[in-house]
């Protein structure tokens, strides 16, 4: 745009520099811009909102708006003082934050983005059934057949090689090889037109769509038949094979005598070079874990002509018919990775995700909605029928605190209406364990309640044919949740993840009680509250955000444990999301040549690893707990220095407040409070003089530093960029699950030689 402009030169350098710097647009991108923008725009309405005018000042709504949107739930003035507007403001900002939200938001994108592939698969399919009638005159197919002829002579294959390139599989009976015929079936094999999406079955060929540049020619996977023909495309003669096209677009496929038929699959794929300025990206936009070359395109591979039906029994895969609601002759490995599959398998699993999919996009917002709203409405008439005083002391509807708690519990945003948060309804036995339900609903058990959920509707519903397909549907999300969803697992994940739940939700439980032997501010509540007040602050610590009673008076050991818990209050889901990620591999960046990974798989082969592995799977298990191992390790990187950096800058800006108060503005209550941003967990040590978070008495610099932190912190749960169930369907998804079959075999070859 500015290129005609005078002294536009420096202007465009400018330009280009900034577009090397930005992230590529991907679903963490888009998350990112989603919040940003979001809290900047509300944080403006929230400050004019304010009654009298600017008394909440602009950094306050800024702050207030963040911690809403990022489920932080800290506060720097007290929510009491705010005006009904701005309640419902952070009320409202509390939902479209939420996790559960965003992933249905994402669900039905996903839909319609399979129902448009859909469409568009109907109508190039009755176009090129429609074109097939076209007979080519004899001077096009001539030219044709002698421009493909020149193309074979050229890219001959050195002997024991297998070249990266599109194969052309003739049907058995038309093999040049196979008689006289052969070589005319050959000759008028047509070169393929460029299609963007798969055609039918019957149709003679299924082309994906090309990309704009570095476009090469590349094949899906190793053929069954060895008798394939290979072609690469280099582009010499791309005028040449233009000029025979009399001016079409579309190649039309020829018959040849014999019938002959292109049944092997053909595909375009992009050149899988990383950015030559991706290195310089200030941040990674791919998600903790992967590296930033991570990508789901293609991957060069070396030329070792390894098949499947030659190593896949030895490397685990298992037969794909057995997991599949229909027929299929390919082959499955973890994480429900498909490969080896005809288009029409393709097409028909693509058919089940699309059902997947659509009974999720019903399912998650019915969850979502049912769960706040049942649970508003028994919690507010709890409040307005049983503690109306509690609220109307800080000047507050009772049914408005109560669905107002609700609300921020579901999404464990720890915000509440009341000064002094949930230390009034200490002895309100229903209310505590109702909340304390839906902090696990809303996340760290919602996808074990809703795997439970789907599971009881496949076991409920009555088996007959009007609900045969249904059944199926219900099936295939039980058995490849990740294929269609972030937040579903399989059953060993899902029960790994609640083992992981029950494990630190009791340790907190049991260390709440034991270090607070002897301290009266917890000892004098009657046994049976202290109990279960001690079972709702270990519900709450790690996500929820509430304090049954002010975490100041607890014991300073328990006190730290809190810090440990809401620092690694992420990881129980987001490493089982990682971990069952369709592209696992891709997504750590084992295929960047990972010097860690091939020492793993080096050992793998070691007899006398293979004698403490005790069986077939160990090489399995094995590089499991190398995935598990390096996420913690890149989680535990990814985490410190944004923790570390922050509380250094904040504890420099209030240096001040330190040597006039130095207990309280200690190093140790800034962690705390910094660690339950990040966290996004908002419980804090508070202030002996008031109600808000401790938070509230620091300089506006400390308060914009926290505000970075929490949105940065929100983001650490997210599944990486090229998780399969953010992803839009499309070719490339398919052709990469193939590569990953590919090169795990080649692997495996390579260490069998070398053992």
């Amino acid at each position: 745009m500015l290129a005609g402009v005078p002294g536009s030169g420096r202007l465009r350098a400018v330009a280009r520099a900034v577009r090397r710097q930005a992230p590529s647009l991907n679903f963490i991108t888009l998350h990112y811009l989603y919040f940003i923008i979001t809290c900047l725009l509300a944080s403006l309405v929230f400050w004019g909102a304010s009654t009298p005018a600017r008394s909440v000042s602009y950094p306050d709504s800024l702050f207030f708006v963040v911690s809403a949107m990022t489920l932080a739930g800290l506060n720097t003035v007290n929510l009491s003082t705010l005006n009904t507007f701005q309640q419902c403001m952070l009320f409202v900002l509390i939902i479209i934050g939420s996790a559960i939200f965003v992933s249905a938001f994402v669900v039905h994108v996903r839909k319609k983005a399979f129902e448009r592939r859909f469409e568009n698969i109907a109508e190039r399919r009755f176009e090129n059934r429609s074109r097939r009638w076209r007979r080519p005159s004899l001077g096009r197919a001539l030219s044709r057949s002698i421009s493909l002829s020149r193309s074979l002579s050229r890219l001959e294959a050195p002997s024991g090689t297998r070249p990266a390139t599109a194969t052309v599989e003739l049907s058995p009976q038309e093999h040049p090889n196979d008689g006289p015929s052969g070589s005319a079936a050959a000759e008028h094999t047509e070169k393929p037109s460029v299609e963007t999406d798969q055609e039918s079955p019957e149709d003679n060929f299924q082309l994906a769509e090309p990309p704009q540049d570095n476009v090469r020619m590349a094949e899906s996977s190793a053929p069954a038949d060895p008798s394939a023909v290979a072609f690469e495309d280099t582009g010499e003669d791309a005028g040449d094979d233009a000029g025979e096209d009399d001016g079409e677009g579309d190649i039309q496929p020829m018959r040849s005598p014999m019938s002959a038929t292109l049944t092997q699959h053909i595909a375009w794929a992009a050149d899988d070079r990383p950015s030559k300025h991706g290195h310089r990206h200030f941040w990674n936009m791919q998600g903790v874990g992967a590296q930033s070359t991570a990508s789901i395109r293609r991957r060069p591979s070396s030329a070792s002509g390894i098949t499947f039906e030659t190593t896949a029994a030895g490397q685990g895969l298992e037969s794909a018919d057995k997991h599949l609601p229909f027929g299929s002759t390919g082959y499955v490995s973890r994480n429900s990775q498909f490969h080896h599959l005809t288009d029409e398998e393709r097409e028909t699993l693509g058919g089940y995700e699309y059902r997947a999919i659509q009974l999720l996009s019903w399912l998650v917002p019915a969850y979502f909605v049912l769960w706040q709203l049942l649970g508003a409405l028994g919690i507010g008439a709890y409040v307005a029928y049983n503690k109306p005083s509690v609220a109307r002391i800080n000047g507050l509807n009772p049914w408005w605190v109560g669905i107002f708690n609700a609300i921020s519990a579901f999404n464990n945003s720890g915000m509440s209406l009341l000064d002094a948060n949930m230390v009034a309804f200490q002895t309100s036995i229903y209310m505590l364990m109702t909340m304390g339900l839906m902090i696990l609903a809303g996340n760290t058990c919602y996808p074990i309640f809703l795997r439970l959920i789907i599971w009881t509707m496949h076991k409920v519903l009555p088996k007959n044919a009007h609900l045969e397909e249904f059944h199926k549907t219900l099936e295939f999300l039980l058995e490849h949740p990740r294929r269609c969803y972030t937040n579903l697992f399989p059953a060993p994940h899902t029960w790994w993840l609640l083992l992981s739940v029950v494990c630190l939700n009791g340790f907190d439980w049991m260390m709440f009680e034991v270090l607070n032997l002897g301290n009266t501010a917890i000892t004098s509540l009657p046994k049976g509250i202290e109990v279960l007040d001690g079972l709702f602050q270990a519900l709450a610590v790690r996500s929820g955000g509430f304090y049954v009673v002010p975490i100041s008076s607890t014991r300073i050991g328990l006190q730290v444990l809190y810090v440990i818990m809401m620092y690694i209050s992420v990881y129980p889901v987001v490493i089982t999301m990682r971990n069952s990620n369709v592209y696992e591999e891709r997504s750590l960046g084992i295929y960047a040549d990972d010097p860690g990974y091939e020492v793993k798989q080096a050992e793998s082969g070691n007899p006398i690893s293979r004698f403490f592995r005790g069986s077939k799977d160990g090489a399995f298990e094995r590089t499991k707990r190398y995935f598990v191992r390096q996420q913690l390790r890149a989680q535990l990187a990814h985490d410190i220095w944004w923790l570390v950096l922050a509380v250094w800058l904040i504890m420099i800006i209030e240096s001040s407040n330190f040597e006039a108060k130095p207990a309280v503005f200690s190093v140790f209550n800034v962690l705390f409070e910094t660690v339950s941003g990040y966290g996004c967990v908002g419980i804090s040590v508070g202030l002996p003089d008031q109600a808000y978070s401790f938070c509230g008495a620091w300089h506006t610099l400390s308060k914009l530093i926290l505000c970075a932190v929490m949105i940065r912190g929100r983001h650490r749960g997210l599944p990486v960029a090229i998780d399969k169930a953010v992803l839009l369907p499309g070719e490339e998804l398919y052709l990469a699950e193939e590569d990953d079959a590919r090169l795990r075999l080649e692997r495996s070859a390579s260490r069998g030689r070398v053992v």
